[in-house]
């Protein structure tokens, strides 16, 4: 049986970009381009993108340093769909969760065209190339991102929670940041949807609110119900 998730609270993101090789990529090409190929003819737009994997990391002090390198998509799809084999890797990404006035989170259901179709999620995605600063790879901006594109809000709508709350299960390693908003959860979903009205490929389907244990769901990953149940009132 599967360890439970672990869950901490994390002061600071000290994390690097320090390219390398990937050897799980490298060796399993053949596999990596079938796998993406089948993939693809059943959801045509997904995107053989760049992303950003973490290859070590360390904690020292509240703080988490670590290190990425940059691999194709097709090879992350592949190595996700496969259980994550060990392979020198973690899956270290940030989500922006929602916290409504009325002490509800906001989450997202996937729309049937991504790869995670009809899970629930925080807005949230792999980082990319694109989070690079420098020679640092900034987790807070991924998540403003991945807001943004999801929902339709701008980051600086919202109070942010000091430091992360750092959910690790397995190869995946989440950074939980929690923004908390003035309006209530009915009003922040009803923006949400108005803003998924106007896009032509929107990324979610839905928006649930979820204020209790009862409101969890079992598309919702393990790291989504790990932080939930540690942040929820009982009933």
């Amino acid at each position: 049986m599967r360890e439970p998730p672990s869950i901490s609270h994390i002061d600071r993101l000290d994390l690097s970009f320090a390219p390398k090789p990937w050897d799980f990529a490298v060796e399993r090409r053949d596999e990596i381009d079938a796998y993406f190929t089948a993939l693809r003819q059943d959801k045509p737009s997904i995107w053989n993108g760049r992303v950003l994997l973490l290859h070590h990391h360390a904690m020292k002090d509240g703080v988490l340093h670590g290190e990425y390198l940059e691999t194709d998509y097709a090879s992350f799809a592949a190595w996700r769909h496969w259980d994550r084999p060990a392979a020198k890797v973690h899956d270290c990404f940030s989500a922006a969760a929602i916290l409504a006035a009325d002490d509800a989170f906001l989450l997202g259901v996937m729309g049937s065209h991504t790869f995670n179709a009809g899970k629930i999620y925080f807005p949230c995605g792999t980082p990319d190339p694109a989070d690079i600063v420098g020679d640092k790879v900034d987790l807070e901006r991924s998540a403003g991102r991945e807001l943004k594109e999801e929902t339709g809000f701008n980051v600086t709508e919202f109070a942010s929670e000091p430091g992360w709350t750092m959910v690790a299960d397995g190869s995946l390693i989440a950074q939980i940041k929690v923004l908390r908003s003035k309006e209530s959860s009915a009003a922040l979903r009803e923006r949400i949807l108005t803003h998924l009205a106007r896009e032509q490929h929107p990324e979610l389907a839905d928006i649930r609110i979820i204020r209790k244990h009862k409101d969890l769901d079992p598309a919702m990953p393990r790291f989504v119900t790990a932080f939930l149940e540690s942040r929820l009132g009982s009933g």
